[in-house]
């Protein structure tokens, strides 16, 4: 079977709150590890009405802390927002909490508009992207082994060797992660355009490092399940609906399901909603199955990360269950 994994952002159902979007989360994690995914990762977000995931190391731990086995991580922490230090502290402090359960995957971008990047940033003389490689090489020095010229070090934190995991929706990242010997996570479950580019990418100039021999590439998709494909259809359209606030610039709640979207936006805008959901699976357990087969194949991923929410909660917990199901009989693509 395919491993798979989940990708929360604790959404904020509209006529809810953040209180409960974090109770949910936890929820969620505790529902996901009785059922089999390997990890539970949630993002950065900031300055955004429907999410409930700023403080992701806070985040992090409550789940974790919720937990017993499943892995627990960032998908992640965006770097260019923090000090590598106090990221590696923070983490060294997870891993040191939660020993051989916690991953650090780390994003380029800063997961938020620029006026609240400005103040995210507010006390460090850069936030040049370029800056990029040399911080997530300072971090991996602060989570390994220490050495004795070290002036600064990450306590808790060295000798942890938390997992770092490198993001992207571009084709960066797949270099940095195939350079860095880092397992690379694509982020196709809201900017496909370059996913099968990427992939190639990192898996052909992948260097093997001594955590990493071999290229490990995750795929980030958006998965909804339920009984009917028609029900499933309907829970899709609080996506839809938040995408379509993506693309006019709308940050809100989560929106409840519509019957019919087709009175909700422009052709254009649903041409826009539907490049980014386009690697989307939606329906039934039979759908879903063959939908993540097709993924699987079609991406050699080895590992899927699902991104799936849901106006109510009790819909959410029944579409990841029947996921897992599905995911069962999902075999993993044989490359050459």
């Amino acid at each position: 079977m395919i491993a798979v994994s989940v990708l929360d952002l604790a959404p904020i159902a509209e006529g809810s709150d953040a209180a409960t979007a974090l109770r949910h989360a936890l929820d969620l994690a505790q529902h996901a590890e009785r059922w089999g995914y390997r990890r539970y990762w949630l993002a950065e977000h900031h300055n955004m009405a429907g999410l409930a995931c700023s403080a992701t190391a806070v985040l992090v731990g409550h789940i974790a802390g919720g937990t017993s086995t499943i892995r627990v991580g960032s998908g992640g922490v965006m770097l260019p927002n923090h000090a590598p230090l106090v990221v590696a502290e923070q983490f060294g402090t997870l891993a040191t909490l939660y020993p051989g359960r916690i991953d650090l995957g780390l994003g380029r971008a800063p997961g938020t508009d620029q006026a609240t990047a400005r103040a995210l940033r507010r006390h460090q003389h850069s936030s040049d992207e370029d800056s990029f490689p040399q911080d997530v090489m300072e971090l991996q020095r602060y989570l390994g082994e220490p050495d004795a010229s070290q002036s600064v070090r990450a306590i808790p934190g060295a000798g942890t060797h938390v997992p770092i995991w490198l993001l992207g929706s571009s084709l960066y990242g797949a270099q940095l992660a195939a350079y860095m010997g880092r397992p690379f996570a694509f982020a196709s479950h809201f900017a496909p355009d370059m996913l099968l580019q990427a992939l190639d990418i990192y898996r052909s100039t992948f260097r093997p490092s001594a955590s990493y021999p071999q290229p490990y590439a995750m795929v980030g998709t958006n998965v909804i399940a339920a009984d009917t494909d028609a029900e499933a259809q309907k829970l899709f359209t609080s996506i839809q609906q938040r995408f379509l606030g993506m693309v006019r610039n709308q940050r809100g709640p989560l929106p409840p399901p519509v019957d019919n979207m087709d009175a909700l936006w422009s052709p254009a805008e649903r041409r826009q909603v539907e490049r980014m959901l386009a690697v989307a699976v939606v329906g039934s357990p039979a759908t879903v199955r063959d939908g993540l087969q097709a993924l699987v194949e079609r991406t050699g991923a080895d590992e899927l990360i699902i991104a799936g929410a849901t106006h109510d909660h009790a819909a959410r917990l029944r579409s990841y269950e029947l996921i897992a199901q599905c995911a069962a009989d999902v075999v993993p693509a044989v490359r050459p």
